[in-house]
């Protein structure tokens, strides 16, 4: 007989059992973007960012051709991961770079979430390629853009067929969160949330102004 136990999904994701990449957020690429505002993406960019380092997940952050063409990142992870490297690279699938790969194996998780741009180029590459060799794969959908609707979709769909999971960038840190009762991440969370969660970061803005309302006792 199947019996429940309160205890979390496999496949739910933790702080400490996964390694975020995030892959070509730069000026260049954002141009051509249709897919998604480019202010709901730098929002959403910033939402993980800040998440993943409050949180301590072990993360890698790459660009391709940063200085001869595609610019720098967008402000909003520079400014965040401050005093952590940037893979600067050649090749349009960042799998295929040596420097990405040897800082995979270096951290040593098989659970991988990437973000990026574009969704079909620098995200379905290094996706596809990380599933093939026995990796589990995330993709969090609304913290990448491509140049249309189309391209997008189909890409996403492409990368769930081959076995990754889509997620949002908000889902990402609640997930993370998962349980209010939580008090060393509890303001950490509804923090960020308040600045970069559109409606529920004003409505616990709200809450906590008009009647001190809080999740989970805080």
């Amino acid at each position: 007989m199947t019996k429940a136990s309160p205890t979390p999904g496999k496949t739910l994701l933790t702080p400490k059992d996964h390694t975020l990449i995030l892959i070509d957020h730069q000026s260049q690429m954002a141009f051509a973007v249709r897919s998604i505002d480019i202010g709901s993406l730098r929002t959403n960019t910033a939402l993980v960012s800040k998440a993943a380092v409050g949180f301590g997940v072990s993360s890698i952050v790459t660009t391709v051709a940063e200085k001869s063409f595609s610019g720098p990142l967008f402000p909003e992870i520079t400014e965040t991961f401050s005093s952590g490297p940037v893979y600067d690279r050649t090749s349009m699938n960042a799998w295929e770079d040596s420097q990405i790969t040897n800082r995979v194996n270096e951290i040593g998780k098989a659970r991988l979430v990437f973000a990026g741009l574009w969704t079909s180029v620098c995200i379905v590459g290094p996706v596809l390629s990380a599933i093939d060799q026995g990796f589990e794969t995330y993709v969090i959908t609304d913290a990448c853009g491509d140049v249309s609707d189309e391209a997008h979709e189909r890409a996403v769909a492409r990368m769930i067929q081959a076995g990754a999971r889509p997620m949002t960038s908000l889902q990402y840190m609640l997930e993370l969160q998962r349980d209010w009762a939580r008090g060393e991440t509890y303001a950490l969370t509804t923090g960020i949330a308040r600045e970069l969660a559109g409606g529920y970061g004003i409505g616990i803005q709200y809450a906590k102004t008009m009647f001190g309302g809080q999740e989970g006792g805080h």
